[in-house]
């Protein structure tokens, strides 16, 4: 008799497990690592999207600047973070879909590392010069770099980013000698324009927006395929006359691969619905940035053709692994 009570006690304690709920997610702070230094478009982002989750979660969302080798460094933490969801990544291309094209080694591979989530955001890149640097139009720009070839340089956030790639395609489909000064993130590059250090550089719009209404730098082109809202009299650097020239760059949240299906699903269907938001819509559109679309396996697709495309422009820049 007193086995069978055992056996049913054990039974009856089975079942209770078995229909206790999961803990709701999150049940204490949640990281998110953006692999570059705050102050750039990147941080920019992150801490709207950041702050946003924390009213909904009623739990802290730290953003955690991580920056070096091309946006690697901080990749690599949550590639190699546990798969529970209290650690993210939202980034820029780089490591995410252009790295792999640049760098011979890399200690993650993002398409079987990550597990996507959503696109956040998607911004213009925009050709910035100094005040005093004697180029009022692309083509300007293009004859002053042929008359001191190599002596033209041009900043980025770092070797592999998106600004980087779009100087070098710049490079190729104008045929001008210009070189590439790497700086560890957006926002000392973006520093050094506005001194002088630099004259030009292609940079994110949320970054160049208040410098270009602040007076400290003036604005050239658009890479991207139309002409921004913000500044519609703005060409593309196609009307502008360089020809096949299209380079726009995003921010994506990925968490580590192997994340469970029911916090993925909480992730998901959390930054589906804040993207719609008037007010995420509005803030993003002060900053030139149009909320994403994509989630889930739609934005892992989508990853996959960036990965295809930033290694075409790689290719055409002549650019080879280091």
């Amino acid at each position: 008799m007193l086995a069978r009570w055992c056996a049913m006690g054990l039974a009856l304690l089975g079942l209770a497990v078995s229909h206790t709920p999961l803990a709701a997610f999150p049940e204490r702070a949640v990281r998110i690592v953006v692999p570059f230094p705050a102050g750039g478009s990147n941080d920019v982002i992150a801490r709207i999207l950041g702050q946003r989750l924390s009213e909904v979660w009623s739990q802290p969302v730290v953003i955690e600047n991580r920056g070096g080798a091309g946006g690697n460094i901080g990749a690599e933490v949550v590639a190699k973070a546990d798969p529970d969801g209290y650690t993210l990544l939202l980034s820029a291309p780089g490591p995410l879909a252009i790295n792999t094209s640049l760098f011979k080694q890399m200690s993650f591979d993002p398409a079987k590392d990550f597990a996507p989530v959503s696109l956040i955001a998607s911004v213009p890149i925009v050709l910035a010069v100094h005040p005093q640097v004697r180029a009022n139009s692309v083509a300007e720009l293009i004859v002053l770099a042929r008359a001191e070839p190599g002596k033209l340089h041009f900043g980025s956030s770092g070797a592999g980013s998106t600004n980087h790639l779009a100087g070098e395609l710049f490079k190729a489909r104008a045929s001008i000698n210009i070189v590439h000064v790497p700086y560890r993130g957006a926002a000392p590059a973006m520093n050094d324009l506005v001194a002088g250090h630099i004259p030009f550089m292609f940079d994110n719009m949320p970054a160049v927006r208040p410098q270009v209404e602040g007076g400290k730098v003036r604005a050239l082109a658009v890479a991207g395929a139309t002409r921004s809202s913000l500044y519609p009299e703005l060409p593309t650097m196609a009307e502008a006359g360089v020809a096949g020239f299209e380079a726009s760059a995003w921010f994506g949240l990925v968490a580590p691969a192997g994340t469970p299906p029911a916090i993925m699903k909480v992730l998901v269907e959390t930054t589906e619905r804040l993207l719609k938001e008037p007010a995420m819509v509005a803030k993003f559109a002060e900053l030139g940035a149009e909320p994403g679309s994509l989630a889930g396996p739609a934005f892992a697709t989508y990853l996959r053709s960036e990965a295809d495309k930033w290694s075409a422009i790689a290719k055409t820049a002549g650019l080879n692994p280091q």
